[in-house]
């Protein structure tokens, strides 16, 4: 009898063995991106399989916001003149819309949307075809509601150097009452009127000498909604040299916490995500032959480690919804796990079709993670 029930623990423990350690999964939430297909794809996370596609009627998506409670995700079309909702929860479109009308063209450079989710405010530039040219409108900003799909008001843009695409941001207050603006300076703009209120250069006026503050990559996926962190260059007078920083900004309070990771490179592109839990970040330094991956320590202000890979010719990078692993994307139709520890390859993600820019979300599970004490919110 003994002998059986040895035989019996035996076999199991061998069957164990064999089958290997459980494989490491990025959690129980779902990866959503575009595709040149006119939808977005939704993958299940524990699964790495497409769990839905979503077919959008403005066409080929080109940027996707997701709204503050990570209900919604608001589409601009490839041609930036349409807009598509799509509800998460659902999987459903839900509305489309566009500015533009007959022969005037409403192109947008940046948008955002209220936290209550009922008005779109656009930064646009207008077209309008004449019978023997055409005619460029200076930029200006929109209010569209959303709800009652009408404009609300356009204000002009009047602050100094135009936006330009890609370039430019703009964001909400956690309590939709202020729109800070993103240029050569932080303009702080009443959300109801679009008036100015408020100006901040992102220089620290305690500290005069380290100078000004520009804005770099930025992740605010898993950020504390009155906060939002991102790389920074800040220009070093007395070695004269550009530093980079990491930065986590309070609009509201014009608060700016920072450490410096050291020199500026001079050479390649950043890219830079926040871990689920908000312990780590991590920022993915591409250039032509030349790759490396950086672990960033955020209670401790340092670089943990700096990893150098082979890469892929497009890249970002996105943490999971549990922060175990890290996904390297960017057009094309693959995206590249790695185990967030240690970044090692894991295995890739095959689509059926290519993805655009500026497309690709980490929605959690609807229970957010837990922040470990001891980091700052």
């Amino acid at each position: 009898m003994r002998t059986v029930a040895f035989a019996v623990v035996l076999a199991v423990s061998g069957s164990a063995f064999l089958s290997g350690p459980p494989k490491l999964t990025g959690g129980t939430g779902a990866i959503y991106l575009g595709s040149y297909a006119k939808r977005m794809v939704v993958i299940d996370e524990a699964t790495e399989t497409v769990a839905a596609e979503i077919p959008l009627s403005t066409g080929i998506p080109g940027t996707v916001h997701r709204s503050q409670d990570a209900t919604r995700l608001y589409v601009e079309n490839a041609d930036q003149e349409h807009f598509e909702v799509v509800d998460i929860a659902t999987r459903k479109s839900i509305d489309a819309f566009t500015l533009s009308e007959g022969n005037r063209k409403v192109r947008t450079l940046a948008f955002t949307v209220d936290p209550q989710q009922r008005v779109m405010t656009l930064m646009t530039r207008t077209t309008t075809k004449l019978i023997d040219r055409f005619e460029i409108g200076a930029p200006a900003f929109i209010q569209y509601d959303l709800r009652d799909h009408k404009v609300i008001r356009t204000i002009p843009w009047a602050a100094g150097t135009e936006p330009a695409y890609f370039s430019f941001l703009i964001r909400y207050s956690p309590d939709g009452k202020l729109l800070y603006v993103f240029s050569e300076e932080v303009l702080i703009l009443d959300a109801a009127s679009l008036a100015q209120v408020a100006t901040w250069d992102l220089s620290l006026s305690n500290e005069p000498t380290l100078g000004r503050f520009d804005l770099g990559s930025l992740d605010d996926t898993n950020d504390d909604p009155a906060w939002f962190s991102a790389l920074f260059t800040m220009k070093d007078p007395v070695q004269n040299r550009p530093l980079l920083v990491v930065g986590r900004v309070n609009l509201d309070q014009r608060r700016l916490d920072y450490f410096p990771l050291g020199p500026a490179t001079q050479q390649g592109q950043l890219s830079f995500t926040l871990s689920a839990d908000g312990h780590y970040a991590y920022a993915l330094l591409q250039s032509i032959g030349h790759n490396e991956l950086w672990t960033i320590d955020l209670p401790g202000k340092r670089r943990q480690s700096a990893i150098e890979f082979p890469g892929r010719p497009r890249m970002a990078i996105r943490t999971s919804s549990n922060g175990k692993l890290i996904y390297l994307h960017q057009a094309g139709n693959t995206i590249d796990v790695y185990e967030a520890d240690g970044f090692k390859y894991l295995r890739t993600i095959t689509l059926n079709g290519d993805m655009p820019y500026g497309t690709f979300h980490v929605v959690a599970s609807r229970t957010p993670p837990r922040r470990p004490s001891g980091v700052p919110r």
